[in-house]
């Protein structure tokens, strides 16, 4: 039998008790939009920068926080949380006032952990002094997203960064001694199922956590034109039910998993569909494990 360490089971062991995510916007842009290192984007990157479910940029930080906390309603009430900072490019833009948005965040007497999404090739060291700051005052946990290992794959997808750069990104942020999280996806353009489980295999050792993550065809990305023009095709469930199964078996139990699917929004979903019932989706996903003697830990 194989278990597995989910965020609740996580959280629970780092804080004492059961705390919810409120995911925020700094406004922040990506190197991979902006110029810095290409344009246009990862080609499966939503308009949102992947952070579509946060709370609006236009709102204040202390704003953001009382809006996410309404949307959580009654279940949310009296917990403490984590404030999740996902679209784009968490570490990319102006260091100062990056940080006085994270550190608004963490101000707040609710907030009591921090977590950055951002990109293995954004964190020099103005950033990183950045983070050593913020890591001695709350728990900070940092999310790179590496999505593939494999270069062929990552030009396809426009990623503009080499897979050297986030093995030194895991270096550097292991000195801070913060909690890394690696985000992958699974059912690029062209990768077999043995290329995606090469993927899990190499971070197995690297990382403290990982993101599985369906791969979503959105409305207005590059992806969403492939798929339309039939370059491409996405997994079946029966599919990525067993290649979930067949990567948690690689990975070691001090790896917590803290996604094992994803939500796309359902407004531009385009493929595959069947993932849009997300309650159906987590079930049969639950089945298929079960099947193969991979449980949660308790």
């Amino acid at each position: 039998m194989h278990s597995y360490v989910t965020t609740n089971n996580y959280v629970r062991q780092v804080f004492g008790k059961k705390v919810y995510k409120l995911s925020l916007s700094a406004a922040t842009t990506c190197p991979n939009r902006d110029g810095t290192c290409g344009t246009g984007g990862c080609s499966f990157c939503s308009v949102g920068g992947s952070g579509d479910f946060a709370s609006s940029s236009i709102l204040s930080i202390a704003e953001q926080i009382a809006q996410a906390k309404a949307r959580l309603g009654a279940k949310g009430a009296g917990l403490d949380y984590i404030a999740y900072f996902q679209s784009f490019t968490g570490t990319h833009g102006d260091c100062a006032y990056l940080e006085s948005c994270y550190q608004t965040a963490i101000n707040q007497p609710e907030i009591v952990g921090l977590s950055i999404a951002t990109r293995p090739d954004c964190l020099g060291p103005e950033v990183m002094a950045m983070l050593r700051r913020l890591a001695v005052q709350k728990p900070l946990w940092v999310e790179l997203g590496l999505q593939t290992i494999h270069e062929r794959t990552a030009k396809a997808i426009n990623r503009c960064y080499e897979l050297r750069a986030y093995d030194e990104a895991m270096t550097k942020l292991a000195e801070l001694g913060v909690h890394r999280i690696t985000h992958v996806i699974l059912g690029l353009p062209g990768e077999s199922k043995e290329d995606m489980l090469a993927t899990v295999r190499y971070v197995a050792s690297r990382t403290d956590g990982i993101k599985l993550q369906l791969l979503h065809i959105l409305e207005h990305t590059k992806l969403a034109e492939q798929y339309r023009s039939g370059q491409l095709q996405v997994l079946e469930p029966e599919e990525y039910y067993e290649l979930v199964a067949a990567c948690l078996k690689l990975l070691p139990d001090s790896c917590i998993i803290h996604r094992l699917t994803g939500d796309g929004p359902k407004k531009d979903l385009i493929a595959p569909l069947w993932s849009g019932n997300k309650k159906r989706v987590l079930a049969d996903l639950e089945k298929t494990l079960r099947k193969h003697n991979i449980v949660r830990k308790q």
